[in-house]
């Protein structure tokens, strides 16, 4: 059982669906807790990712999930996010990329729409904060300079670096992507604060391996910056 492996090896040693197991705790009639959990997960393609995005109603239509059941399972998803997103408040230090996009990951854990946001940095490359800009792009080119910098400015950054998202988890840029990064880092030459870097940032990790494409790394950010 589940419970029995978890007091005796840990959470880690656990299977997803044998943790799903534990959060459900209880089956149906004809079906085991772990059988549900199995179902559950199956639905979803195996992918907690969609699992954690689907919808009340999705929940409650898989077989043995009834209204209870999906209600405190989405109030897990939403704790451990919010848990995320605590650990992510302590202002880390943004000089490497992969770290970035793990940062970034977490914030995009829960959408299905492209976001495009503003990591804030000071002189030392800590986090003051990271902005939202647009959400459900079509044309990047509504990604204006004005609204990327306009709290860079106030907060008095010395760098910012560009994140978006590609749901699909396909990160290769885009001729759209090339051309919104070219632009806000000559932007930024002449308003003074410098655009480190520009993070595609895929909604899953393939086979182990952090999922990213970064401007920087792959040496195509103009005046490419020291850091």
């Amino acid at each position: 059982m589940p419970r029995e492996k978890l007091s005796r090896l840990g959470a880690d040693a656990l299977t997803d669906s044998e943790l799903l197991a534990i959060l459900l705790r209880t089956g149906v009639k004809g079906h085991s807790v772990t059988e549900v959990a199995s179902s559950l997960l199956n639905t979803f393609n195996g992918s907690l990712q969609q699992l954690c995005q689907a919808s009340l109603k999705e929940l409650c239509q898989v077989q043995g999930m009834g209204l209870t059941k999906s209600l405190e399972l989405c109030a897990a998803f939403a704790l451990a996010k919010r848990m995320s997103l605590q650990r992510l408040a302590q202002r880390p230090e943004m000089r490497n990329p992969q770290l970035i996009s793990n940062y970034m990951r977490d914030i995009f854990s829960n959408t299905t729409q492209e976001e495009f946001h503003v990591l804030m940095l000071d002189a030392q490359m800590r986090l003051i904060r990271a902005e939202r800009i647009t959400i459900g792009l079509a044309d990047r080119s509504l990604v204006h300079a004005r609204e990327v910098f306009r709290n860079a400015i106030r907060e008095s950054c010395s760098s910012i670096i560009l994140c978006h998202n590609h749901p699909s988890g396909h990160v290769r840029p885009s001729k759209c992507d090339i051309e919104v990064t070219n632009t806000l880092a000559k932007a930024g030459e002449i308003i003074g604060i410098r655009v480190i870097d520009h993070i595609i940032v895929g909604n899953r990790i393939n086979e182990g391996a952090a999922n990213y494409y970064s401007f920087l790394e792959q040496g195509r950010m103009p005046n490419q910056p020291n850091i």
